[in-house]
């Protein structure tokens, strides 16, 4: 099998080295225990095309896998299947400014495509935080968010088409650039769909408009309920900002430590809040959003004054992650979503959860929305550590959707939430699920072993027996 991916590929585009399986086996979240067959490297489609084909003669199971920054656990192979890297396929292949619509392939860096679009008045709008090294095809594949997504949708939203590899080898192109295309929506099911329908060679996005005026504000609290509670009135008197960014003093203080972004260290949370639009129009929200935060708490209300200044604001937000390597070698960055009107009974809980479990948990969040990410920070080789990171980890999924929320927000569900899927969807959802996948694979070759919790196929229960024991903890 190797010989004819190597025949087909290329030599160089073939590996299965000890170090190259080793690093493909994992991706950036805590769950480990996966195992890689050959990593392929393909350029084209038909590269793709050819892989998956080799794979389905020798009825191996396929991974695709973006920039591996995903933390569910969505790319961790499992049971070695051929592992797809998109890496390598990072053409910019068409932009057209008068539709705006650009075609580009999977392995388009996020932000680099914000960069090359921006002198031409455009920019891609979902921005993850991890959005200096994710791939537009990794934020297909999990529907991803960021930010900016409360006033302008995530992924799904920025999609008009996909070209898909399916698992049997042929071509598939999902959605089309008209308003109202023919048939189901299948481009609307593939986004999101964590590499089990197939593999994205070619992606249409929507490009937006940069904004004429735009404007940062910095909210400081005394306590993060009244940060929570201020996100909920802004949105109730019709003001809908492009970002709602909230962080507590933990991360605020480690996030200070690593950027000095101009936070204040004294202030129990912090919201960020970003407005665009006409001038006229962005002054008036910046005021009532004030206004808004002043009535509901906030002790200090400051406005960007410069655009250097808003950039080192959320510059310290995109790396709130990275900064908190001072604390601690390891954390578990969790997702999930709850009512807005429900934020600060939810994160008192998570506190209370954190408190329960001896462990160290930090929270920012896209407000806006009510997608959590409360940040637990650990040392894994502390002596039963892991243990209780997952049971806290499971605990907050309990608490979030007792409040009414979802298991994910941006980050997928892989293996992290396949577990909690049963506490979401009833058996008669999860099989439509499965007969959904089974459309596109009705083999489950494609990522086999997530998402759905029931084994429910020879592939799947191959690749589940393949799982080392306690992966889920």
């Amino acid at each position: 099998m190797i010989t004819e991916l190597r025949d087909a590929l290329g030599a160089s585009h073939v590996r299965d080295d000890a170090a190259t399986l080793l690093l493909h086996a994992h991706d950036s979240s805590v769950f480990e225990g996966g195992v890689s067959g050959p990593v392929c490297y393909p350029v084209d489609t038909a590269q793709v095309q050819a892989v998956v084909r080799i794979a389905a003669a020798h009825g191996r199971s396929i991974v695709p896998r973006g920039a591996g920054t995903g933390l569910a656990g969505g790319a961790i192979p499992l049971g070695a299947p051929i592992v797809v890297s998109t890496g390598r396929m990072t053409q910019i292949l068409e932009v057209d400014e008068v539709n705006m619509v650009a075609w580009v392939e999977p392995g388009v860096i996020n932000l680099d495509l914000t960069k090359h679009l921006r002198p031409m008045g455009f920019h891609y709008a979902p921005d993850p935080s991890s959005q200096q090294v994710c791939t537009i095809g990794g934020n297909v594949a999990n529907n991803s968010g960021g930010p900016h997504c409360l006033a302008y949708g995530v992924t799904d939203a920025h999609v008009l088409a996909i070209e898909v590899v399916l698992s049997d080898g042929s071509i598939a192109v999902l959605g089309g650039l008209e308003d109202e295309p023919d048939g189901y929506d299948l481009r609307g099911a593939f986004v999101g769909s964590e590499g089990m329908l197939g593999i994205a060679t070619r992606i249409a996005v929507r490009l937006t408009k940069n904004p004429p005026a735009v404007a940062t504000l910095l909210l400081a609290y005394d306590a993060v309920a009244d940060a929570a509670n201020t996100v909920s009135a802004v949105i109730a008197a019709g003001v809908v900002p492009a970002a709602m960014e909230v962080m507590d003093q933990r991360i605020t203080i480690a996030v200070e430590n690593f950027v000095g972004a101009g936070y204040p260290r004294d202030a129990a949370a912090v919201l960020l809040v970003e407005v665009e639009g006409l001038s006229s129009g962005v002054a008036i929200d910046a005021a009532q959003i004030e206004a808004i935060g002043l009535a509901n708490g906030a002790t200090n209300v400051r406005t960007a004054a410069t655009a250097l200044e808003r950039e080192l604001l959320w510059k310290g937000r995109k790396t709130a992650f990275g900064a908190i390597a001072q604390l601690a070698p390891d954390y578990y960055l969790h997702d999930t979503v709850v009512p807005r009107a429900k934020l600060a009974e939810v994160l008192q809980q998570i506190y209370e959860i954190a408190d329960r479990y001896d462990l160290t948990i930090m929270n920012v969040f896209h407000a806006g929305d009510g997608n959590l990410h409360p940040l637990i920070v650990f040392d894994g080789r502390d002596e039963g550590v892991l243990d209780r990171v997952h049971a806290a980890g499971a605990e907050i999924v309990a608490a979030s959707l007792a409040a009414g929320g979802v298991l994910s927000g941006e980050h997928g569900v892989g293996v992290e939430k396949q577990p909690y899927m049963d506490q979401m969807f009833g058996p008669n959802d999860l099989k439509a699920q499965e007969r959904l996948r089974k459309a596109f694979d009705p083999y489950c070759r494609q990522n086999p072993g997530k998402v759905i919790p029931s084994a429910h196929s020879c592939a799947d229960i191959q690749a589940l027996k393949a799982v080392p024991k306690g992966i889920w903890g």
